[in-house]
């Protein structure tokens, strides 16, 4: 029998029950089709399998709108190729990975859960520190992204006070659909992922009888900009993982979880590639064009100002449902934190809505603070942090395989323990690839960013101790396991 098994506790004491129906030993088991319980609002609904496809789409892609600097770091042969090669590389063992793990751990939190069950608490508050600041800095990519397609219509906001009020203003507006709640989040994703790629469908028709197929085979090795290109690719499809800290909001996670990244993963490749073949294939090249917002030009060009418009419009279609989503994820996850006691417990309380929203705060202040970067900066800051804590998850999944063989996993990828030591070789060898390429400054800046995490934990255990603040939790989360918890120490520098 397959089933995920949860210890029963009661507040303020680790004592299991009595001895009930369905229970053994104080430890009840629910079957896969069981919801475990989570201590969400009870008045806000789950998310379904539709629009969490839509809400992985976004967390990971958002359509083209960014590849283009591919292009111009490496030619059309490199950037084709690399969107048809990359995924096996990185996104299909990452989207593996998360589907096993989301599976396991169906809760909010999801990767600093997974790390936390194999490596001990202080690691996995590491894991959040790291992926919390990275999905923060990627959002306060959007704005940016925003404007520069917005700035050929309305120049006003390309520079200046105008360009700061219009990130306040947007990022206002979208941290209060968030607020909202995630039923609304997952409905607004579909609609601007409609939208969104609708024009692309159009250029693409319009380019068939333009194409030139040598344009596609166009590419200067002595000339490449590999940093840049290898951070555009990591950028565009990593971020599989950030779905599983919503995993308490979706409806029946153990079946949908797995489904909704496959169909996702479908989805995000061929909205990168059919558009870059149109593109790359339909206009003469020039390398120095291929850069933020260039597929607005590219719409003129092939069908006119009106399609240019469209494809203005769709942009900020896309960044918006990106900055939803990537929102969600983040201000999801410092609840689970929360409810594992690694937050305070303000951390874990949620408006009428059912959404976290000291969670949404915090995060909208860090997209504030951090809009000001440039795209390159932002893009190599926030991988060089997603690295580490990628590297963290590929070690935690590896070890739950070991030491944790006969847990139930509602999703299991089909591979033995060699086989999933395996799948990580690859991505965990890109890693390496990115962290070298990245700048002095960003490692620097990166660097520090980890320091204050490894000190944040010991500091915030400290305040629990003192009772400076309150921390919490959650008494219908399930257990991890004891023998985890009793290394946790020796973890700890």
């Amino acid at each position: 029998m397959n089933f995920f098994v949860w210890k029963l506790r009661h507040t303020g004491s680790n004592r299991q029950t009595s001895i009930e129906m369905g229970e053994h030993h104080g430890v009840r088991y629910a079957s896969i089709d069981e919801d475990i319980p989570s201590p969400r609002n009870e008045k806000s609904r789950k998310v379904s399998i539709i629009p969490l496809i839509f809400l992985i789409f976004y967390e990971v892609s958002g359509g083209p709108f960014g590849v283009e600097d591919s292009v111009g770091a490496a030619g059309p042969l490199l950037a084709l190729a690399g969107f048809l090669v990359f995924p096996f590389i990185w996104s299909v063992p990452e989207a593996l990975i998360t589907a096993e793990m989301g599976t396991m751990f169906p809760e909010n939190g999801g990767y600093v859960v997974w790390v936390s069950a194999a490596l001990g608490e202080y690691w996995g508050f590491q894991q959040g520190w790291m992926k919390w600041l990275s999905g923060v800095i990627d959002n306060a990519l959007y704005p940016v992204l925003f404007l520069d397609y917005f700035k050929s219509v309305v120049p006003l906001v390309g520079h200046g006070y105008p360009r700061t009020l219009a990130v306040l203003v947007l990022t206002a507006a979208l941290t209060f659909l968030n607020y909202r709640g995630m039923t609304i989040v997952g409905w607004v994703a579909v609609l601007l992922g409609v939208v969104s790629i609708l024009p692309f469908g159009v250029i693409g028709l319009l380019a068939i009888p333009k194409l030139e197929p040598s344009r596609w085979l166009i590419v200067d090795l002595h000339n490449v900009k590999w940093g840049l290109y290898l951070n555009t690719l990591f950028w565009n499809l990593n971020y599989w993982d950030s779905i599983s800290t919503l995993a308490g909001e979706v409806e029946n996670p153990k079946k949908t979880l797995p489904k909704a990244l496959f169909f996702a993963l479908i989805f995000v490749v061929a909205a990168y590639f059919f558009p870059l073949l149109a593109g790359t294939g339909a206009i003469p090249f020039d390398q120095t064009q291929w850069s933020d917002g260039y597929f607005a030009d590219i719409a003129k060009i092939i069908g006119g100002t009106w399609l240019c418009w469209w494809i203005q419009g769709a942009a900020a279609m896309s960044n918006m449902g990106m900055f939803v989503a990537e929102m969600s994820s983040d201000s999801f996850q410092l609840l689970g934190m929360a409810e594992r006691g690694m937050l305070p417990e303000l951390f874990a309380k949620r408006s009428r809505y059912g959404t976290p929203l000291i969670g949404i705060l915090f995060s909208a202040s860090g997209v504030i603070l951090l809009s000001w970067m440039s795209f390159e900066e932002i893009v190599a800051a926030e991988n060089f942090l997603y690295c580490f804590g990628m590297i963290l998850e590929f070690i935690s999944f590896v070890v739950l395989r070991i030491k944790q063989p006969a847990t139930s996993r509602p999703y299991k990828i089909p591979l033995g323990t060699v086989g999933a030591i395996l799948i990580c070789v690859p991505p965990t060898l890109l890693i390496c690839v990115v962290l070298a390429l990245a700048s002095a400054k960003v490692m620097v800046v990166s660097l520090i960013a980890v320091t204050v995490g490894l000190l944040m934990h010991p500091a915030l255990k400290y305040c629990e101790k003192k009772r400076w603040l309150k921390f919490s939790v959650s008494t219908n989360l399930p257990d991890l396991p004891a023998d985890v918890h009793g290394n946790t120490q020796s973890l700890v520098p």
